[in-house]
């Protein structure tokens, strides 16, 4: 998807599932910077090329904030509305005892 299908990057609804429950319901509006303010502080430091994929975190209420904290097994669905979902499962950390 290219920046001209979106119509305002700052008004998609966000939803985060684990395990099918809702735990986030948000949308960009409410992220504490801009998508604008990012890209312009990661292009001082850093050359951004086409294709680049910039991990913004994730908005309040979550993880140590709820005491709910990710274990392995957990299915995690994030979706932004008009860009779709990933879904993934949580692996233990490489030499981790389960």
């Amino acid at each position: 998807m290219t920046d001209d299908e979106i119509d305002d990057p700052h008004n998609l609804d966000m939803r985060l599932w684990v395990n099918g429950e809702l735990r986030q319901s948000t949308n960009t509006s409410e992220m504490i910077y801009n998508i604008w303010q990012q890209i312009s502080y990661l292009s001082q430091v850093m050359t951004l090329e086409p294709g680049d994929l910039i991990a913004t975190g994730t908005c309040a209420n979550v993880g140590m904030a709820t005491g709910k904290l990710l274990q392995p097994g957990d299915v995690v669905r994030v979706e932004i509305g008009h860009l779709g979902y990933i879904e993934n499962t949580v692996v233990p950390e490489h030499g981790s005892i389960v």
